[in-house]
């Protein structure tokens, strides 16, 4: 079964050509906590039904407050601004640069938003080792006016050391050049003091994206927001912005989720137990030359006897779904990302690895 290059875009697109009607995939592609939708957004659910027949507040002024309880760290309700997915924050910001510096590999939105807005796009490559080549960025930032840079990083699961950063981010403060960290993926870390949301209140140059998509399970909500002390740039992207952006079923799950300690808590409690676990496993087979340590709910691997193309349409034929790397910059055939999963998801994919691997 061969499969045409619109799965190359992004993970998770089970929709296009109908090429998959009628087949119950297990999707590998999309990193989604595995846990699902949490249980306080499905109870509280009809709430949202109750109030479907009126606006949503114009203000969201108790959906910022929640945001300003769960993240703490000295923020308000001033300082957070909401989009529809964490997608509308990313074309708002990178739309207001003119030549950014791009971390790369990286989420390819980063650049396709920059190609549509961006008079001239840079790169800094990471390292060998896909960690952060500080120095470098350092360096293309003299010649650029923003950052955009992942935490942890997609597709590898890097995170960024915040000692190193330092310099960084003292540099773009005192040069007036904005920072856009993503931290779509940064409450899967165990470490609570990974996120740079408690720079924010001493740093202006830093934006802050976030958004209950990855780790609370719940793409299909849209709901994304950006986090600064930067009051006139916050107001500048809301100008921007059409009324009534977010949905009630969207309010009502930020309302319910991020006040949801059991569910944040066992996420990040199994999630690092199957991420040990899984790449135990992988490890072990003969096609895959290294799987990178990442503090996400996903992982690199690099093969080294086959392609990606070659596995990826092996576990298709076997109802499975997994991501191709090379359309991210810097990767080639040679790479595949794989979510983690919960263990009997993890393990039917080591079996369909093992069958690949004996035949």
């Amino acid at each position: 079964m061969n499969i045409e290059k619109s799965f190359m875009e992004h993970g998770g697109d089970i929709y296009t050509e109908g090429k998959f009607k009628g087949i119950k995939l297990l999707d590998f592609s999309s990193n989604i906590n595995f846990l699902g939708v949490p249980e306080s957004f499905k109870n509280n659910i009809h709430n949202a039904l109750e109030d479907i027949t009126c606006y949503p507040d114009l203000k969201y002024r108790e959906v910022k407050y929640r945001i300003k309880k769960y993240l703490k760290q000295g923020i308000t309700e001033e300082n957070v601004i909401l989009g529809n997915g964490a997608a509308e924050i990313i074309k708002l910001t990178i739309s207001t640069l003119k030549k950014p510096c791009i971390v790369v590999p990286s989420f390819s939105e980063y650049e396709s938003v920059g190609k549509n807005y961006c008079e001239e796009i840079v790169f800094s490559p990471l390292n060998e080792d896909f960690s952060y080549n500080y120095r470098d960025i350092l360096e293309k930032l003299k010649e650029c006016d923003g950052l955009i840079i992942a935490n942890p990083n997609n597709p590898n699961g890097g995170i960024i050391n915040k000692v190193a950063f330092e310099e960084i981010l003292d540099y773009c403060e005192e040069n007036k050049k904005r920072i856009i960290i993503d931290e779509a993926f940064v409450e899967f870390v165990n470490d609570k003091n990974q996120s740079f949301i408690d720079k924010c209140k001493d740093f202006k140059c830093l934006f802050i994206i976030r958004a209950l998509t990855k780790f609370f399970g719940m793409p299909g909500v849209r709901f994304g927001y950006g986090v600064s002390s930067d009051m006139e740039f916050i107001n500048s992207l809301s100008r921007h912005q059409i009324p009534w952006n977010i949905n009630t079923f969207a309010e009502i799950a930020v309302k319910s989720v991020l006040r949801d300690e059991e569910y944040i808590n066992n996420s990040k409690t199994l999630l690092e137990k199957e991420r040990i676990y899984f790449t135990q496993n992988l490890q072990k087979f003969k096609f895959i030359d290294r799987v990178y340590e990442g503090y996400a709910n996903f992982l690199l691997l690099k093969l080294s006897s086959i392609t990606g193309e070659e596995i990826f349409n092996y576990c298709i034929s076997k109802d499975v779904l997994i991501r191709r790397c090379r359309n991210f910059r810097g990767l080639d055939d040679s790479f595949i990302r794989l979510a983690v999963k919960n263990r009997g998801d993890n393990n039917k994919l080591l079996e369909v690895f093992s069958d690949f691997e004996s035949n």
